[in-house]
């Protein structure tokens, strides 16, 4: 089921939690060392591979109210048997875990099996589950505990002695709460000459009578009741009952494209058969033509179900019965459909949301510089110009690459990924820092390197240059100023793509990288379009000049983001640094560059300070490979008369809701550019705050500087990579949350505070007699 689809049907979205292999999937690099862009490789990996190390740290939350263990049917087999193992499940009282469909919510469990080699593992076989229905949410679970049974085959030509077979398991566990959890299991598999049963046989013969019947010669049927009347449809199945039936029910595998609902119709049918109605939504596309799932018998307190796989026959009581060899549906490793239709929309949406990266703040420094460029290359060969527009596309598009290996990589060691996180990452933002300061005084003049200098003003001096190390790292700039960014279309795209494989994460970012370097690309293939730019002249210089200062600018922010990392004194002897970093560039500038004279002793100078800056100020003094923990996500009023902000929590979310009141909901960072602008001009402004007590609204914050696996996995629930997320809850406390764009403005906020205070509870007929 798809975001769009959980908007439509207005039920929870789904929460998809995946830890995925990428064995067999390596990503080779091919560096290039012509004109410079080799060192644009290397400054590359060092900004953004520096966060790759730092985020390895994030806390994984992990379940704790489930035990995993792997259990055999044998514990000696032949060469060539196969023996059935199991994945044994035991939840605490009131805990339970998803089947292959969870339905309106949740995560099937996974197994990544780990096996030697000529032992293969088989498709998951489920036992029948029980329907937890909550309102209209409906989910497929297991209580107190499950035991998933898989076929482990044995090659013919495998020898004798023992076998280690391992396993993780990943699941999602909830009671009033949900968790991800996972394990690691392993257990010995003998072989020899004789096949010998284990203790647990028994154990698991008992879960294989739980299992869906297989009964290929079943006369079930399935038709519409009657046409098709808005996007609600009735079917009816049909399907000889084992003896009496005291209740039936039909339990989807799932679909993106429709939903069965919850209720259940028991219908007259012919000859002892057990007839059912249900009803379809559909969500998008044609009605369905084909029904996968299970029909579901309870008699004498047991559940007897059939897997079926049905065609559906039009209106009246035709119809033919299920295929003989019905494949089981298979488990998927994608959590929502990615057929052509459903991808293309989210590929859209990445393009649209890079393309809308262009304007917004954290990218406006670079495009000044690349309004420099273009004036520059006006005079220049077309096809040189093409070549370099082409060549900076590179760079963006290089730079996404990294970032999504950098997010699979965060996801196979089971840590939370999200869109900017290498901005939560404290030796990045110093990197950044410097960087873009070093940028903002080669704009001003201080100092001026060419490609064979030291590596310490290559990045000012690439960013600035003509020439395809200049284009190639502005491309990387551009990505790496772009992150703590949002706009509309792209948060919904990377929240999609974090929930999927990593080929589909790779897809999915290079499409945003293609939206971000359009624009560009676009003007550079039409050179006679330059035309309509000034003219070159004496003012380009003073230009440069000027766009020194949105990128100092931009250095400033930096700071403010990476200083609060290095407690009390972080501002003074990070300060500190960045002004022995500008002294630096003057020194090297003025005497080893313009200088006549003793350009010896100014360079070793400059290399003296250089020491002094890292060894004493970095390391003595600021300890920048130790950061301190920064405190967040804490109540704060952010002036007198300013929203009373309370601290969000899973917690403090079910006790608001419990008092009947609306809830506001920010999560939201302090690098997060987009959210500090939602803030301004759309939360913290004295309307809202007007409405906020008219309607006696709690107002909820998420604000720490590091996400932790709990706030990722929230904001994925709500189909978001990332800070900013705008939730607010109606009055009804069963009600799901409007989800707002990332975008705000006023009348967004306005509109949906008022609307959620006119969702009142519903109340009971008992209530309201007396």
């Amino acid at each position: 089921m798809t975001f769009a689809t959980c908007l439509k049907s207005r039920h929870y979205p789904r929460l998809r939690l995946y830890w995925e292999t990428m064995a067999r999937n390596r990503i080779k690099f091919k560096y290039f060392t012509r004109s410079g862009i080799y060192i644009s490789v290397r400054l590359l990996l060092l900004l953004l591979g520096a966060a790759f190390f730092g985020v390895f740290q994030t806390p994984a939350a992990h379940a704790a109210h489930t035990q995993a263990s792997l259990v055999l049917a044998s514990e000696t087999v032949r060469p060539g048997e196969t023996v059935m193992a199991g994945i044994h499940l035991r939840m605490e009282s009131g805990w339970h875990t998803y089947w292959r469909n969870p339905g309106g919510s949740g995560m099937p469990t996974t197994i990544n099996w780990k096996l030697p080699t000529g032992v293969t593992a088989g498709e998951i076989q489920w036992p029948v589950p029980e329907k937890l229905p909550a309102d209209e949410l409906t989910t497929y679970v297991y209580k107190d505990d499950v035991m998933l049974l898989v076929p482990i085959t044995i090659a013919p030509n495998a020898p004798t002695g023992p076998l280690d077979l391992k396993a993780q398991v990943s699941w999602l566990e909830c009671n009033m709460s949900c968790i991800p959890g996972k394990a690691d299991v392993q257990t010995t598999l003998n072989v020899g000459a004789e096949s010998k049963a284990s203790a647990n046989a028994a154990l698991i013969e008992t879960w294989r009578k739980k299992l869906p019947v297989a009964k290929p010669d079943l006369a079930a049927k399935a038709w519409w009741e009657k046409p098709a009347s808005g996007d609600t449809r009735a079917i009816i199945f049909e399907w000889p009952g084992a003896g009496p039936a005291e209740s039936a029910d039909f339990f989807p595998f799932g679909d993106d494209k429709f939903e069965v609902l919850l209720k259940a119709e028991p219908q007259a049918g012919d000859g002892g058969k057990i007839r059912l109605k249900k009803e379809i939504k559909k969500l998008e596309g044609n009605w369905p033509e084909q029904i996968s799932g299970l029909l579901v018998q309870q008699s004498g307190g047991e559940s007897i179900a059939h897997e079926v796989a049905l065609p559906i026959a039009g209106t009246g009581n035709q119809g033919a019965a299920a295929p003989s060899s019905a494949p089981a549906a298979k488990t998927l490793l994608l959590p929502v459909a990615t057929g052509s239709t459903s991808l293309l929309k989210w590929l859209a949406y990445a393009f649209l949301g890079g393309l809308i990266l262009n304007i917004m703040p954290c990218v406006l420094p670079v495009i000044a510089l690349k309004i420099l460029g273009f004036v520059n290359q006006g005079k220049k060969d077309p096809r040189e110009v093409r070549k370099l527009g082409f060549i900076y596309g590179a760079g963006v598009l290089a730079s996404f690459l990294v970032l999504a290996a950098l997010v699979i990589g965060v996801q196979l060691v089971g840590h939370a990924a999200s869109w900017g996180m290498q901005f939560q990452n404290p030796q990045f933002l110093v990197g950044m820092t410097v960087l873009v300061t070093l940028v903002a005084l080669n704009l001003f003049g201080l100092f001026e390197i060419t490609l064979s200098g030291r590596a310490m003003g290559a990045a000012g001096n690439l960013a600035s240059k003509g020439g395809s190390a200049g284009a190639f790292f502005n491309g990387v700039l551009a990505t790496a100023l772009a992150t703590p960014c949002t706009a509309p279309f792209l948060g919904a795209a990377l929240g999609f793509a974090f929930t999927q494989p990593p080929v589909i994460i790779v897809l999915i970012f290079l499409t945003v990288g293609a939206g971000l370097a359009a624009p560009y690309v676009v003007l550079c293939w039409q050179p006679s379009w330059l035309k309509f730019l000034p003219k070159p002249g004496a003012w380009m210089e003073r230009f440069k000049v000027a766009m020194g200062f949105p990128m100092l600018a931009t250095a400033i922010w930096l700071f403010t983001l990476a200083a609060p990392n290095f407690g009390g004194s972080g501002e003074l002897w990070l300060g500190l640094f960045l002004v022995l970093v500008a002294v630096i560039a003057w020194v090297w500038g003025e005497f080893v560059q313009r200088g006549r004279s003793r350009r010896g002793l100014a360079a070793g100078l400059s290399f003296a300070l250089c020491f002094l800056a890292y060894a004493y100020v970095l390391e003595g003094q600021l300890h920048w490979r130790s950061p301190v923990s920064v405190a967040g996500n804490q109540s704060f009023r952010t002036s007198a008369d300013g929203i009373e902000w309370g601290s969000w929590s899973p917690e403090a979310i079910q006790s608001a809701r419990a008092t009947g009141r609306p809830v506001l909901v920010d999560f939201t960072a302090k690098w997060c550019l987009t959210c500090q602008l939602n803030k301004k001009t759309s939360l913290e402004i004295p309307s809202v705050r007007a409405k906020l007590k008219e309607i006696n609204a709690i107002a909820l914050i998420e604000n720490s500087s590091k996400k932790d696996a709990t706030v990722v996995a929230e904001l994925n629930r709500y189909q978001r990579a990332g800070v900013p997320l705008v939730l607010v809850y109606p009055r009804d406390p069963e009600a799901p949350p409007q989800v707002l764009p990332e975008v705000l403005t006023p009348g967004i906020v306005l509109e949906a505070l008022e609307k959620a205070a006119r969702q009142a509870p519903a109340i009971s007929s008992a209530a309201a007699n007396r």
